[in-house]
Formats: C-alpha cells, sequence, structure tokens
C-alpha cells in the first residue's frame, strides 16, 4: 500500500504534516476529511511519479518561470484587496484562485501556507528571493512595523512598474543595432560562401589583372568555405569563454568599467544606474528602512560593480557615524550637482524627497539618451552595412569592367 506525505489545517488554524498509507489519493483525502481537517496538499511518497503529477510537471515547464510582470500584478491586487478589507489571509487565497500561471500559483499557494503558520508576510516573502527581492521585503517589513500596508504596497507596484519599464527600453534601444549586425553578418558571409564562388570560374587564369580587394575576397571565401567548422567551432568556444569570463569578479568588472567609457553608451549606462541607486534609496529611506540596510540593499540592486563599491564605502562610513555626502564627494561616479543635494537633503532631514525627485530627473534623462544612441546607431549602422555589400560589389564588378575593356 502506498505512502501518502500530507499537510493539513486543523480546526484551530494549526498547520499538520505527516504521512499515511491509502490504496490512492482520493483514499488518503477521505480519511483526512473524516478527521474534521482542511487538506492543503497530499502527495505521493517515492514510487513512480503517477501520470497526473508527470501532465502537472509538463504543464509547469510549459508555463515558464515566474518574472517582475506577476510580481508586479501580484502586489497591485493584493495592495486593492487590502485597501478594500480583506484580510490578508483570504487576499491571498483570491489571488491565488485568479492566478493563471500554475507556478506563480504555487508560490502565492505557498505564501497564504506560511502566513497561516503563524509567519509575517515579510518571512515568508523571503523565502522567495528570486521574485521578492531585499527591496520589497524590507520595505514590507517597514509597512509591518508602521502599519501602512496598502500604501506600501502602492509604493512598491509603482517600482517595479518603473524598473519594468526602465528594463524594457534598454532592452528596445539593443534590439535594433542587434538585428542590423546580425543582418550584415549574414548578408556578408553569404556573398562570401554563395555568391562569389560562382565568379571563380571567370576570374581563373587571370589573377594578374584582378584588383587586390578581388584577390583579397577571393581568399577570404576560399578560406571560410574550407575551414568553416573550425571557424564555428572557434567562434562558439570564443562565446562560451566570454559567457564564463563575465561571471568572474574580474570579467564582470572589465565589463562594467567598459560600460562606463563606451563613446557612445556610456552617458546611458550612467544615467540608468544613477537612476536605479537614487530611486531605490529614496523609496527605502520614505519606507523607514533604517538606513544601513538602504545603502546595502541599494548597492545589490545598483547593476554595476563600480557603483556597488561606492554605496559600500558609503556603507562603511556610515557605519561609522559619518555622514552619506562625505564619500560620496570623493567620487567621480556621481555628478557634483547630486552629491550637493544630497548633502542638502541630509541636513534638512529630507533626503528621502530629494532622491525621489533626483531619480526622476535622471529618469527622464534615460529616455532621452536612449533616443539619442538609437538615432545615432541607426545610420552608422546602415552605413557600415551599406559598405560591406558595396565593398563586395565593386570587387566582383570592377575585374569583369576591366576584362570587357580588353575585349573590346
Amino acid at each position: 500500500m502506498p505512502n501518502y506525505r500530507y499537510q493539513v489545517r486543523g480546526p484551530g488554524g494549526q498547520i499538520q504534516v505527516g504521512v499515511l498509507s491509502a490504496d490512492s489519493v482520493q483514499t488518503a483525502a477521505t480519511v483526512l476529511r473524516n478527521q474534521g481537517l482542511h487538506i492543503l496538499a497530499v502527495n505521493p511518497v517515492g514510487g513512480r511519479i503517477q501520470r497526473g503529477a508527470l501532465l502537472e510537471k509538463i504543464a509547469d515547464l510549459n508555463s515558464g518561470k515566474p518574472n517582475q510582470k506577476h510580481v508586479l500584478e501580484f502586489t497591485t491586487q493584493l495592495a486593492v484587496m487590502i485597501r478594500a478589507g480583506i484580510n490578508l489571509r483570504a487576499s491571498l487565497e483570491g489571488i491565488a484562485d485568479q492566478t493563471q500561471h500554475r507556478g506563480f500559483r504555487k508560490v502565492i499557494n505557498q505564501l497564504k501556507t506560511d502566513v497561516e503558520s503563524g509567519k509575517s508576510f515579510s518571512e515568508a516573502l523571503a523565502r522567495h528571493p528570486k521574485l521578492f527581492g531585499p527591496l520589497y521585503v524590507n520595505m514590507v517589513r517597514a509597512s509591518e512595523m508602521a502599519g501602512s500596508f496598502s500604501q506600501m504596497l502602492d509604493r512598491i507596484a509603482g517600482y517595479i512598474a518603473q524598473q519594468i519599464e526602465t528594463r524594457k527600453m534598454v532592452v528596445g534601444a539593443s534590439i535594433y543595432p542587434g538585428i542590423i549586425g546580425t543582418m550584415a553578418v549574414a548578408v556578408t558571409v553569404f556573398l562570401l560562401t554563395f555568391v562569389l564562388p560562382k565568379f571563380k570560374s571567370v576570374f581563373e587564369g587571370k589573377e594578374d589583372a584582378l584588383p587586390g580587394s578581388t584577390k583579397f575576397l577571393m581568399g577570404l571565401s576560399e578560406f571560410l568555405q574550407l575551414q568553416w567548422p573550425y571557424i564555428v567551432a572557434g567562434l562558439f568556444g570564443v562565446g562560451v569563454a566570454g559567457f564564463l569570463a563575465l561571471k568572474t569578479e574580474p570579467g564582470g568588472l572589465m565589463a562594467d568599467r567598459l560600460k562606463l567609457s563606451l563613446p557612445v553608451f556610456k552617458n546611458m549606462f550612467r544615467s540608468l544606474y544613477i537612476s536605479r541607486s537614487l530611486h531605490t534609496k529614496g523609496q527605502l529611506i520614505n519606507a523607514g528602512v533604517p538606513m544601513l540596510d538602504t545603502l546595502a540593499i541599494t548597492g545589490d540592486i545598483s547593476g554595476n560593480r563600480l557603483y556597488k563599491a561606492m554605496w559600500k564605502n558609503v556603507y562603511v562610513s556610515v557605519k561609522q557615524g559619518k555622514k552619506i555626502s562625505l564619500p560620496l564627494s570623493k567620487t567621480t561616479l556621481l555628478p557634483r550637482a547630486v552629491v550637493q543635494m544630497i548633502s542638502a537633503g541630509e541636513e534638512s532631514g529630507k533626503l528621502g524627497e530629494v532622491l525621489d525627485e533626483v531619480s526622476v530627473y535622471y529618469a527622464k534623462q534615460l529616455k532621452d539618451q536612449i533616443k539619442a544612441c538609437t538615432s545615432l546607431i541607426e545610420p552608422v549602422m546602415i552605413i557600415v552595412m551599406g559598405g560591406i555589400v558595396g565593398f563586395i560589389a565593386m570587387a566582383i564588378i570592377l575585374p569583369i569592367f576591366r576584362m570587357s575593356q580588353i575585349v573590346n
């Protein structure tokens, strides 16, 4: 007789777990209901995966992983329900019933189970760090102490929405150059490997009359045709090596430095990191999160190792009793005007409001920088692509034109 692991809620609301033997899941559920228990989960222990469980796992894989859009919808719905006077447990249960994403529905149900077992909501959220990061958990924890839960959820939803919008703008700005660059490489490879070899018989025996550009392209075409397996393997190896190098601290630091030094993109990345850092810091301060926790979270969320190190230095300085603006005045990562405004906010006691205003300014500047980069990259990429195709075309047409003149 197979064994089943169960999780139930007793008449007093306490959560119980255990294992019982039964002929089937239905029999096990019936036994538990007859004892006056509310069933939360009944799963087989060991043995082969039943067809229903297998289909459920396949469905979970097809639905993909939960993302920040699901978190935003969840936070917005929860804020509305809490403001309407519905208690947290009932709100979580209602949202879970309406959630179509299977994986995220499991997360919400787990949150409900944890809350029912006596955990605070922030503790339940902390068990899912990939979805609910330190900022989310700390802001909820601060609201639990201050008693402003629904307002804090609205603040968190606004923060997540802005971060999603920012990420969408940055990704959108990189898509067009990526497409144009891919097309340029694909067209070049096509011309060299499929079009140019067809002229080989035409140029054969007339190598002395061919211009240098044609000889170069013919040699490159022959090299690509003979060595393409090694070229593909080499490019793949370089790509994997580069990906692994970026995962290391030195490689990631080099990439972060490069982002802040690229001629076209450095202003865009600078605005991105400043806006994200100051917005995060302002939200946490206004939520009542302790300053040291705020600085630690700000560094982790900044998105660049250089800015993370900067906020870590501020953390150490504040821990020693110094002001925030003192270590910031010694860095070149923040403009002097921003440091002065932070200093003024410290003196006036309105640091959170100041940071919110500055982050809004840099968010607008980020949009302008993205538009400027996109408008500059488009003509450059088109010129480069046209130059490559034109060079190949001229290298083919020019010797044909010369040979026709000789014949005439």
